[in-house]
């Protein structure tokens, strides 16, 4: 036997329902830090070595991201 449900919901009712915090703040604080620390920095380099420093891994995490988007563009050119 094969049951099929389909809810119609918002994601924000989405996570309510499952039971999710709502990270809308801590969302919020992280890009303002980001925005902040572009406004200081300037460039590309800087940047580049903030990200580095946030990202979850850290170095190890900025070359797995740099491996997906390079495949994507290989494949996708």
């Amino acid at each position: 036997m094969k049951i099929n449900v389909e809810v119609e919901c918002t994601p924000e009712e989405a996570r309510r329902a499952m039971g999710l915090p709502d990270l809308a703040p801590v969302h919020e604080k992280y890009v303002g830090m980001m925005v902040e620390a572009i406004d200081k920095q300037g460039s590309p380099e800087a940047f580049q070595e903030m990200m580095r420093n946030w990202a979850p891994m850290g170095e190890a995490g900025m070359n797995f991201w740099r491996g997906l988007f390079e495949g994507g563009n290989k494949s996708g050119g």
